[in-house]
């Protein structure tokens, strides 16, 4: 889903927000199956990062690395293998993560509503059975789609965290609920949720990076930066890079692809 708004001036940041002397941080939104997007912009990290001075370098990934786009099997690959590339590679369990995880425990309930919200596009990239997935029952899916899930993917995916917090920033997939410390916060709400994050313009006392929600742009706000620009549908993946207190962004030049499910 597109969330769409009017276009507002960018509200001035209350107090500068940094993260720690010595320190580089890339974080990227939601790639959603799109490995193409994905490795052209961990091109232009590389480019990015070998520009600059030394550093120890944090490639973040927020979440929903798969469903909706055609390729969600080789973008588990590449976040697979970027992790003997940087100094501290960290992936976020996005809402889409979670139920790809419920619906491999072969669960038919779970694995209808994971189907529903984007995963036959993960189930395609990963079914190699003879039989035609469009002929298969769901029952017949939920026996046969964990046995052809690598067991390494499981394992990367389900190993993610939740919060991850560098200097003045925390990093999570969706938002945190308003008012509550970050100790205490839900899973739930750290995946899930939307209106009443976004909504908020408290200071949280850091600056809240997150995806999940989509914008036609990055919405950069008082107290957080949404960088989910839709990638699966406009080709724009975006990246936040931090850099003591200096903030700027990389993208992909939005080179759209056939999407393999809405």
């Amino acid at each position: 889903m597109f969330w769409k708004r009017k276009s507002k001036p960018v509200p001035s940041i209350r107090r500068r927000f940094v993260v720690p002397e010595g320190q580089r941080v890339y974080a990227v939104g939601d790639i959603h199956g799109r490995d193409d997007l994905f490795a052209n912009l961990i091109d232009l990290i590389r480019a990015d990062n070998a520009a600059r001075g030394p550093a120890k370098v944090s490639l973040i990934l927020l979440g929903d690395l798969v469903d909706r786009g055609p390729q969600s099997a080789d973008v588990v690959d590449r976040a697979m293998r970027l992790q003997g590339e940087f100094d501290d590679m960290r992936l976020l369990i996005g809402n889409h993560e979670e139920c790809f995880l419920a619906a491999l425990t072969g669960d038919v309930r779970r694995l209808r509503y994971f189907m529903r919200i984007g995963g036959e596009a993960t189930v395609r990239s990963y079914w190699n059975s003879e039989a035609s997935l469009t002929a298969a029952s769901f029952e017949e899916v939920a026996e046969q789609l964990p046995s052809m899930v690598p067991q390494a993917h499981v394992e990367f995916l389900g190993s993610g965290e939740d919060v991850i917090a560098i200097g003045d920033y925390v990093f999570v997939h969706a938002g945190i609920r308003p008012g509550v410390p970050l100790e205490r916060q839900e899973l739930a709400d750290l995946r899930w949720i939307r209106d009443e994050f976004l909504g908020d313009e408290r200071d949280h006392g850091m600056m809240i990076v997150h995806g999940h929600t989509i914008q036609d742009e990055v919405d950069e706000c008082v107290n957080r930066i949404g960088i989910d620009t839709g990638a699966y549908k406009s080709g724009v993946l975006t990246a936040i890079v931090l850099e003591g207190s200096e903030r700027r962004y990389l993208k992909t030049e939005g080179f759209a692809e056939a999407v393999c499910c809405p």
